[in-house]
Order: structure tokens, then sequence, then C-alpha cells
């Protein structure tokens, strides 16, 4: 469910008509509703009610807007970060660091330096060399680091490629078969204290048949590592539920997948771990764009909007569909290809679509955009970087401004041996 429907014949997110965001912020632009947030973060929690111990962390790259994360740090949720800027943005949002989980394959020393200086709760080690120079950064600082290593589990989550992240032939994790020696090297190191374990396969999951096995594989390496002597307290199972991009095709609840995993860790014995991003954050976010042109074409007309392949990469990336609506339908349909102002063919949202019966001028909706929407925007063909709004009942905020190309050139420098 979200909070963006059909009064009157015209769209509005809450209490607020879509057409007056787009008339005084302008388009294309990002809407996001706060009561849809709060609903998807206590849904989710609700579902893993059943569970003794959780802690629930926010995949913040879905969407590190600050007032997104500062609803979701009032809702009790931590943050799963993938860089210092992420962190820097959940501590500015609320969220304590001793809830922030420091995920990635990438994480420079400076960065390791900066978590451990800020106190967060875990590192997610992602290979044996990246859990000995957090010991060593540790011990340098006084401190000892609470890490968990990051299994690969080798199980196909069923997933576009470019999103599924468990197979062996994926970057990250260490081979489940090859975890136990890593483990017990790494519990030997000072500074270093390793309380558990950590997987995610993979992200817009359907079927939780691949995550059952998944789970089940480390439920076994937990009782390993303990019948070796090891203190397992904490398991981060990851995230990857997936969202209705498409209305006719529902993936499993929140409530279907809590039950799943009380099932497969009922004797684990273990605080279990969660990151959930899309979740959350997909169905609570539209992009409002403007109909510039409705173009003839051979086959089929291409209805051009202001919004680009810069401001919603998902679909020149994954083939990604997201849901194209009127925001003042009229009940007539056409079939039409709908693409951006940018320089290339991949600027497409979507060929042979049927959608509403548009003309130039017109208000239109990409849904389910409030995750990998905006955090992925970019400023290619010297685009602005698309703002973004947040809704609250009957009223609105700008929550990030239009970056105009002035400001980007005003970043930019020519050197004194290209000046006159």
């Amino acid at each position: 469910m979200d909070h963006f429907e059909i009064r009157d014949g015209a769209m509005f997110a809450e209490d607020v008509p879509l057409a007056t965001i787009a008339e005084e912020v302008g388009t294309p632009v990002y809407v996001y509703s706060r009561a849809t947030l709060e609903r998807h973060a206590r849904v989710f929690r609700e579902a893993l009610s059943g569970l003794p111990r959780i802690h629930i962390a926010f995949a913040i790259k879905a969407n590190p807007n600050l007032a997104v994360l500062r609803v979701l740090a009032r809702e009790g949720f931590g943050g799963d970060i993938v860089s210092i800027g992420e962190m820097k943005r959940a501590l500015a949002a609320g969220m304590k660091a001793a809830d922030i989980v420091f995920s990635g394959v990438g994480k420079t020393r400076p960065e390791l330096r900066e978590a451990l200086e800020a106190g967060i709760g875990q590192f997610n080690i992602e290979l044996e060399q990246e859990g000995v120079a957090i010991a060593e950064i540790a011990r340098e600082m006084g401190k000892t680091a609470t890490a968990v290593l990051r299994v690969n589990p080798d199980v196909d989550a069923g997933t576009h490629a470019k999103i599924s992240t468990g197979m062996k032939e994926n970057k990250f994790g260490v081979p489940i078969d090859e975890a136990p020696p890593i483990f017990a090297r790494l519990a030997a190191l000072d500074g270093l204290a390793m309380r558990g374990l950590a997987l995610h396969i993979g992200s817009q999951i359907f079927d939780l048949a691949p995550i059952e096995r998944a789970y089940a594989k480390v439920g076994a390496l937990v009782m390993q590592l303990r019948a070796a002597g090891f203190e397992i307290d904490r398991v981060d199972l990851g995230g990857g539920l997936g969202v209705p991009y498409e209305r006719d095709k529902v993936p499993p609840s929140p409530a279907v997948y809590g039950e799943m995993v009380a099932r497969v860790t009922k004797d684990w014995d273990v605080t279990l771990m969660f990151e959930p991003g899309r979740v959350i954050a997909g169905n609570a976010g539209i992009l409002l764009t403007r109909v510039i042109w409705v173009k003839p074409g051979v086959l089929r007309p291409y209805v051009i909007v202001d919004a680009a392949m810069n401001d919603l990469a998902r679909p020149a990336m994954y083939d990604a569909w997201h849901d194209f609506e009127a925001v003042r339908p009229g009940g007539e349909r056409m079939i039409a290809n709908i693409a951006g102002p940018v320089c290339e063919s991949g600027d497409t949202f979507a060929m042979g679509r049927d959608i509403d019966t548009v003309q130039a001028g017109d208000l239109a909706v990409f849904r389910t955009a409030g995750a990998y929407g905006a955090t992925m925007a970019s400023t290619y063909n010297s685009r602005a970087l698309v703002p973004e709004v947040m809704v609250d009942g009957d009223k609105f905020a700008i929550v990030a401004e239009r970056v105009m190309p002035e400001a980007l050139i005003a970043a930019e420098h020519v050197p004194d041996f290209l000046k006159d």
C-alpha cells in the first residue's frame, strides 16, 4: 500500500495534489510520502515480532536522503552503510552510531579508521585482509572492533544478474566452505571481536526458496563454529525482499518472510540482523515528470518526458519496469514508447507500453521510485540534479534542492595554463 492515489480525477501524494508540487517545485522531481515510509517500516518490524532478538538497519544506498533517514531513525531503524559518506548521513539523520553496520567490499583504511572513531556497531568483513587491517587500526587506536564475517553461500537468488550477490562468481563475501579457517584466524587477532556471520544473496527477490537455502547453509556454519569453540551471538541475514514494480506481480510479504526466518533460525540462539532497503522505500516515492512532446513514430508514438536516465537510471541499467501513469487520467489508453531528453538511445523508460493517453504538457509519474532513484541520479548532459520533496499529510517540503548547471560549473576550475 502507498499514499499516491487518484481523487476527483487527479493524483495526490497523501493530501497534496501532485499538480501543486509540480507548479511550485517544477519537474522532474522525486516525491516521497512520510506516511508510506512509516507504514512500511512498521509492517516490516511487525513481521519479525515473533523473533526473540532483532536489529534492523535500513540499507542507506537505497535512499540516503536525510529526511527519509530521519523518518526511519524515528522508527528505530539503524543504518546499513557502504561508505563513510553514508555513515555521515546516518549520523546526521539521528541514527545511533552503535546501530550502524558497515558493509561493502572496498572499505579503505581511512574509512575504517573514521568508522572506528565514530564508534559504529559492526563491521561486515568481506575478505580476510580487510579483517587484518581493521584489527591493526583498532589496536593503534586502543579500540576493539566488533565484526562478523560475510560468507558467500553460492546460492542463485533468481534475480537480475546485476543485483545478484550470493553466487560464487560474485565479488561479495568469502566462499562458505573457506569460512571456518578464515574466521578462526580473524578471531585470534587482538583488536577484533568476531561475533558472527553475515550474508546477502541479492535484491528484488520474489522467491523465498533461495533465501531459505542460503540461511540453512549459514545455520549449519553457525553450529560448526560453535562446536569449534567460537562464541556466535549474531547473524546478519541481509535484505533483498522485492517490491511490486508491476502491479500484477506480487512478491512475498514481510509477514511470510518473517515466518520463514522464524522457522529456519529457531535453534540458532542469536540476534538476527536485517538490512531492508527497497521494501521500505520503493513504493514510498514517485518521480513526477511532465510530457514535453508526443512524437509520431514509425511503429508507435514516443512520449518524450522531461525526466531522463540521469534522473532515474534503473530502466537504462537493468531494463527495469516502472509503472507510468497520468496525474490526471482521462480514461483513454494508448500504446507508446516513453523516453527522456538525454542524447542516448538507452534513455528509454518503456517500449510499446499500454499507458494512459497523454499529450504535451500533461503531468505523469513513474511509480515505485523511492528506492534506487534519486540516489543513483547524475548530471549527465549537464542536466540539473533532480530535487526531492517529502509530503506529510496536507503539507510538503523540499528535502533536496535542484542543483542547477550554474552550481556545477562554479565547482569546476580552468587551470592557469589554459587561461589567456
